[in-house]
């Protein structure tokens, strides 16, 4: 019973919040010496408590600060001060984007003071940057953490581009007009003849191994085999390989190239790794040794350690997940002690990145606001519970699962076991 009122006068609190009148809020922005530019929001009521919002994945030029998250019209309305940082660097920002918030702390405190209590919150390459800061940032008072669809298993996650790299040229290499130029790095250097290599280049001739842009009535009998091929090993939806090749071609180019990043030295390797894909793939594929000094340093921008100092982590991901694979959230929780992190998933019919509806994004908001504020460590149980009590006002439907089980991240990323030899 006291559970059912205390849902109700939640809901009832959501409306209140989204329904108050305007408020007068002010406005800060600039940028950093470092090169990066934020935005801050203080309502006039404020509760002393600061927000930080951190970005997702982008290679887009890096530029002012419109977007303050999902929810910061509700955290505004619940007296929260809101602050992002666009990040000094683009693609894979983790090399500099603890200096780029610790930079933005030190614009908030001398312009508002220091803030009681600091909750960090992020989505997709945003969940692994505030994992990042929970651990790195040294932002004050952290007390609690809501990374959505986050990369939590860090670093990691560039295994699995190399691997899509090189799965596809392994696959696609008896088709000329699917040729891609750059193997393990994702793509040459800048300066290369055809350089910039585009998203449209790169779907035409994916397209033309694959049929990913052609009706499968008008495929070709090879097409669909190196499609089905393709689907077996990497274990992706098929609505999601442009994008996907798109991570891996780009990003990882960025990654490795970008002098404040790698310098060109090869941070990712498959030296030794096991596809078990019935023997093309492991006979096929390229093999690629890391740079041990450019491993390290990629793991070190960021793995994380679960090194969390008691900071209340809620971690919610949907299972279709194409891009950011839900098994990031076994590898999170395979670090973090488990009395300081929920992780709630959502059961999709379908695959997207992100694809929560309003309800589940503020059921877990809210959720990890009552952990914060005394109320018993919340499960996914009780977070669908607050879902369907703001879903009339915030908009559902309410789709975590508590009894999804989430596989092992090895499943999909295959481990690096000790790397040898020479790169080939």
């Amino acid at each position: 019973m006291k559970r059912s009122i205390r849902l109700l006068a939640l809901a009832v609190g959501v409306l209140a919040v989204w329904a108050a009148p305007g408020r007068a809020d002010t406005v800060l922005t600039g940028s950093t010496d470092g090169g990066a530019f934020f935005r801050i929001v203080v309502p006039d009521a404020w509760n002393g408590n600061l927000v930080i919002w951190n970005h997702g994945f982008s290679l887009a030029p890096v530029g002012p600060v419109a977007d303050l998250g999902p929810l910061s019209g509700l955290q505004l309305s619940e007296g929260y001060a809101v602050a992002a940082s666009s990040y000094q660097e683009i693609g894979w920002s983790l090399f500099k984007t603890r200096n780029d918030l610790q930079s933005m702390m030190g614009v908030f405190k001398a312009n508002f003071g220091k803030p009681r209590q600091v909750i960090v919150h992020g989505a997709s390459l945003g969940g692994i940057v505030t994992a990042q800061a929970i651990e790195e940032a040294h932002l004050g008072n952290v007390v609690g953490a809501y990374p959505i669809c986050g990369a939590l298993a860090g670093s990691r996650n560039w295994d699995a581009a190399l691997d899509l790299r090189l799965v596809y040229d392994a696959i696609c290499a008896d088709v000329p007009a699917a040729a891609i130029p750059g193997g393990p790095t994702g793509l040459p250097a800048p300066g290369f003849p055809d350089f910039p290599y585009t998203a449209t280049q790169m779907a035409l001739a994916v397209n033309a191994c694959m049929g990913v842009l052609t009706p499968p009535a008008f495929q070709t009998p090879q097409q669909s085999a190196n499609l089905a091929e393709f689907l077996a090993v990497t274990q992706l939806p098929e609505s999601f390989i442009l994008t996907d090749m798109g991570f891996a071609l780009f990003g990882l180019s960025n990654l490795i190239f970008e002098p404040g990043k790698l310098a060109g030295q090869q941070g990712v390797g498959n030296v030794g790794v096991d596809y078990d894909d019935g023997g093309f793939i492991d006979t096929h594929i390229q093999r690629v040794a890391s740079n041990p000094g450019a491993r390290n340093r990629l793991t070190r921008n960021f793995t994380p350690r679960g090194d969390v100092d008691g900071t209340k982590i809620v971690s919610i991901h949907t299972d279709g997940d194409g891009l950011v694979i839900v098994e990031n959230e076994s590898a999170y929780a395979k670090v973090v002690p488990p009395q300081d992190l929920t992780t709630a998933i959502v059961d999709e019919a379908g695959n997207t990145h992100c694809g929560f509806t309003p309800a589940e994004t503020v059921a877990g908001w809210e959720s990890l606001r009552g952990w914060i504020a005394g109320g018993p460590k919340p499960t996914a149980t009780s977070i669908q519970d607050t879902c369907n009590a703001v879903a009339p006002v915030a908009g559902g439907p309410c789709r975590f699962d508590p009894g999804f089980v989430i596989p092992d991240i090895d499943g999909r990323i295959r481990p690096r076991g000790q790397e040898h030899g020479r790169m080939h």
